[in-house]
């Protein structure tokens, strides 16, 4: 046998469900019960029913030479609610951005909705939520992109089984929180940022930028090292190392940026305790936005 396995490689992964001591109705209730939150079991099935699943049934009872109408399954598609739970969820993230960070542009807030939208951060939350093992898709291991499909689905699920307060809630509790560790430029790539600090500075009524180099070391040898300055009105805004001055300015002009917006890294960590119940998103905000 262990030869065979070394020939052949390991068999190939079989769905959850095909595997023994499997109850769908029960499991789903388990995952409801599991995330503390009231869904209708028939919304929450609905949710994890894409529709490949529906067509690759369908060919292989057709296969089998049932006829069409005894093919034909009794079960919605997840389309819908992954519209609404899809638009739900980038209203509010969107909402929450601004709330948190008001000094954030619209483009910033964009890119952070894009990220935390985009299929890799909502695919890690799904699988560690084992949503995988519940979706009904037509492939196994199940793709990213049904995986993200399904997973704003029970979103939207959840909206119209609990409302848009649960919904929310659970979003900053699963969604939102990716948010930690990461920098605000490895979501939102800026190719000028000295370019954008002097539109920021200048929409705040403030002196333009002026890069000095405070510090230098290695000049001549292969790895030097510049510190370059900025300041405004003869008061430094941000200082930043680098290989080069250009780069060193580059990097300043990112600090700055991220003390104006109220990102930087020693910023006061985002509260998600439960007891907030979302105190900086008020309803009427979310509500607002998504109707």
């Amino acid at each position: 046998m262990e030869r065979k396995l070394k020939i052949e490689g390991p068999p190939p992964p079989k769905p959850r469900a095909q595997k023994p001591n499997w109850d769908y109705h029960a499991e789903v209730l388990a995952f409801s019960r599991r995330l503390k939150e009231s869904f209708s079991p028939e919304l929450l099935k609905t949710a994890f029913v894409n529709p490949c699943y529906i067509q690759s049934e369908q060919e292989r009872r057709q296969a089998l030479g049932v006829d069409s109408e005894t093919a034909a399954l009794v079960l919605g598609d997840n389309i819908q609610l992954h519209t609404q739970g899809l638009e739900f969820t980038k209203s509010f993230v969107s909402a929450w951005c601004r709330a948190r960070f008001p000094s954030l542009p619209s483009m910033g807030v964009v890119a952070i909705v894009a990220h935390l939208t985009s299929h890799p951060v909502v695919c890690h939350v799904a699988r560690n939520l084992a949503i995988e093992d519940l979706t009904m898709c037509a492939k196994f291991p199940v793709p990213d992109e049904v995986l993200h499909s399904t997973f704003l689905a029970v979103i939207g699920a959840l909206q119209e089984s609990s409302g848009a307060e649960r919904a929310g809630l659970f979003l900053r509790d699963f969604l939102v929180t990716q948010l930690v560790g990461k920098d605000l430029f490895e979501m939102w790539p800026v190719v000028n940022p000295m370019g954008l600090l002097v539109e920021d500075l200048s929409k705040r009524n403030m002196a333009l930028p002026e890069p000095r180099l405070t510090r230098s070391a290695g000049a001549g040898t292969v790895l030097p090292l510049y510190f370059v300055g900025l300041y405004s009105d003869k008061k430094l805004l941000a200082e930043a190392p680098g290989e080069t001055v250009l780069a060193a300015e580059e990097e300043a002009a990112r600090v700055a940026l991220r003390k104006l917006y109220g990102y930087t890294e020693n910023r006061r960590p985002c509260d998600f305790s439960a007891a907030e119940q979302l105190k900086d998103v008020t309803p009427s905000t979310t509500m607002s936005s998504i109707s």
